[in-house]
């Protein structure tokens, strides 16, 4: 009977040994196979990473981080794509900027990719800001200076890229390559720009409609210039529309700060002699296009204005506006706010 349990035992030992030893086969075999495919893994990306793109123009290097780095250079035509990304994650930050190939063909992807990391290392780069509410004749005169630039041919560049005559890029701080011509410049802003606007628009009013998102923006570029904070702009819009609809001149100073008049006192000699469309005191409506750079709140007042029944307002003693419902009321507003 011991004999019998010593052999039971001893057979059982061996099973066990056995499943073991199958076992650590085939987690060796699985591993085996993981290495297999780790090396033919980063065989490919070594090889991947060697490979020679064709350079068919200068690229551009824009603002947006990796992804929209890389699917901008795929719209521009380089043959790059996910894998690109990840080596980018590796090789460092991109820079904004141009490549310029010299001449050349085609590159090395790995010498490709590491140029879009060293950009600053050749060009230098500047920050242009717009502030909300500035027009583009003031701005392309500022970028002009600050990077050698012709102001000139920055408006004739964005008339031919933007589908608004004013407010066609957004208030931003944009970092600019000195290397970049009048057109990459303007490309730039107005790309980023009109991306924003799609986006906003397709949210808010489900398309993006440009003749719709033109008077949007010509709303917003009022409130932009007549709200003294970003709370009072619902309500500035509520004005705007409530005089509309009872077919009221908007009569607000605001729109006479376009173009070159941007940061010009807007006084009763402006106001007799200005014929254009901009002039509210003159002419009924909205003027024919926005007045100038308008950021988010902004559109989004002239967008949901707030629910009142004003008509008037005037700036008081504290700097911000008292609103009123009827010229009696705006009267008084206006004597107490010279007292």
């Amino acid at each position: 009977m011991n004999k019998m349990n010593k052999n039971s035992r001893n057979s059982r030992k061996r099973r066990k040994k056995k499943q073991r030893s199958n076992i650590a086969n085939k987690y060796k075999k699985y591993i085996y196979s993981l290495l297999v495919l780790i090396g033919i893994f980063f065989t490919y990306i070594i090889y991947y990473a060697n490979m020679n793109i064709a350079t068919h123009d200068d690229a551009k290097i824009k603002s947006g981080g990796i992804k929209v780095i890389i699917d901008d250079l795929k719209i521009q035509g380089y043959d790059v794509g996910t894998i690109d990304k990840y080596l980018l994650y590796v090789i460092g930050e991109p820079k904004i900027g141009i490549i310029d190939f010299k001449g050349k063909t085609t590159i090395n992807r790995m010498d490709f990719l590491r140029q879009i990391t060293e950009l600053s290392s050749t060009h230098q780069q500047e920050k242009i800001m717009l502030i909300p509410g500035e027009t583009l004749e003031i701005f392309f005169d500022n970028v002009a200076t600050k990077l050698n630039l012709n102001s000139e041919k920055l408006m004739i560049e964005y008339k031919k890229l933007s589908p608004y005559p004013e407010g066609g890029i957004k208030p931003d701080t944009y970092f600019v390559s000195t290397g970049m011509s009048e057109e990459n410049v303007v490309e730039l802003m107005v790309n980023l720009t009109e991306k924003d606007y799609e986006k906003m628009a397709t949210e808010k009013i489900g398309s993006y409609d440009k003749v719709k998102w033109q008077r949007i923006l010509t709303i917003a570029s009022i409130v932009q210039k007549e709200s003294a904070n970003i709370k009072e702009m619902p309500v500035i819009a509520s004005v705007i529309y409530n005089r509309l609809a009872k077919n009221m001149r908007l009569q607000m100073d605001g729109t006479l700060n376009y173009g070159k008049y941007s940061h010009v006192a807007v006084t009763a000699e402006r106001i007799r002699e200005d014929d254009s469309s901009f002039n509210t005191y003159k002419n009924n409506g909205l003027p024919i296009s926005p007045i100038g750079s308008v950021e988010k709140e902004a559109i989004e007042a002239a967008l949901n204005p707030a629910k009142t029944d004003y008509l008037y307002f005037v700036k008081n003693s504290s700097g911000v506006h008292t609103f009123t419902s009827n010229f009696d009321d705006h009267k008084g507003a206006i004597k107490k706010g010279r007292d």
